[in-house]
């Protein structure tokens, strides 16, 4: 573990944080505001995790832009945004409320209370099902619900959900944190507390050493693996990098298996749904929020 690369990648990633969310406005494109962090990383010295998700009101996760995407920001806009340094990944989200609406903004004080508790009681020793406690019994008492089908996730080199889950309900799960880099991810909602995958989104990954036979496939395919490895990434990217032909590759990449295509994360009664999350480093007893 590089702990000199996540620190760096964190602090990246908690400048654009700061940096970005004064000027998401209502009615602003989400591809811009997408391009506006990525572009950002890049400027900073990081590369992207994955593409930012710009999810909205009942979209939990996993909604970024087309490349020619005309969507504006409204409603209850969750900002979720990756940062790696040689693999090393920070990840982080926050809320907003682009409505002057008193119901998103509890919920957004939900989200950022119960992260804020994991913070005030997370060490080495911490349960997860301890952590889930605490975020299940602080969102309720704001009237709400957490999503119990999410998690947060632990975070190794070029690996984003790297076998751990960090429940968002008490699981009872008595494994300990110990030390390791780990991404913590409360989400509230007026709903039941369960998603299921949505429409289809832009959010692909390499996942299989399979080959393919066509030959655009093929080159598109040798790109995204020597640019991305097993790191998400955007149709848009692929389109930017090849046209919009690439459209026909990145289909049949991903039904011949060689590709992983992400659903967009949605509350199953459609009711609202908040997100914060914070990267954390555990070793002992040192506790460093990387992207705070």
């Amino acid at each position: 573990m590089n702990k000199e690369a996540i620190i760096k990648a964190g602090k990246i990633a908690s400048e654009i944080k700061i940096w970005i969310k004064p000027q998401i406005k209502k009615g602003d494109k989400l591809l811009d505001i997408a391009t506006k962090i990525e572009d950002k990383i890049f400027e900073l010295g990081g590369f992207p995790a994955f593409p930012v998700n710009l999810s909205i009101n009942e979209q939990a996760a996993h909604y970024t832009p087309t490349y020619n995407d005309e969507k504006l920001a409204e409603g209850l806009l969750k900002v979720d945004f990756g940062v790696h340094i040689d693999g090393f990944i920070a990840d982080t989200a926050f809320s907003v409320d682009l409505e002057n609406n008193e119901t998103n903004k509890q919920l957004i004080e939900a989200s950022e209370k119960a992260l804020l508790n994991v913070e005030k009681n997370i060490s080495s020793e911490l349960t997860l099902g301890e952590t889930g406690k605490i975020i299940e019994d602080t969102i309720k008492s704001c009237g709400f619900n957490p999503v119990a089908n999410l998690s947060g996730h632990s975070l190794e080199e070029f690996d984003l959900h790297a076998g751990i889950s960090i429940p968002n309900v008490d699981n009872k799960s008595k494994t300990k944190f110990g030390n390791g880099h780990y991404a913590i991810e409360p989400f509230a909602t007026n709903g039941n507390g369960k998603i299921h995958d949505g429409e289809k989104g832009n959010i692909f990954m390499w996942i299989s050493d399979r080959q393919t036979r066509n030959p655009n496939a093929r080159k598109i395919l040798e790109f995204i693996k020597y640019t991305f490895g097993p790191m998400p990434f955007a149709s848009r990217w692929i389109i930017e990098e090849f046209g919009k032909l690439a459209i026909i590759s990145l289909r049949q990449l991903e039904q011949e298996g060689i590709l992983h295509h992400y659903a967009i994360l949605t509350e199953e009664k459609g009711k609202l749904v908040s997100q914060a999350e914070n990267t954390f480093l555990i070793n002992n007893d040192e506790v460093i929020v990387t992207t705070k």
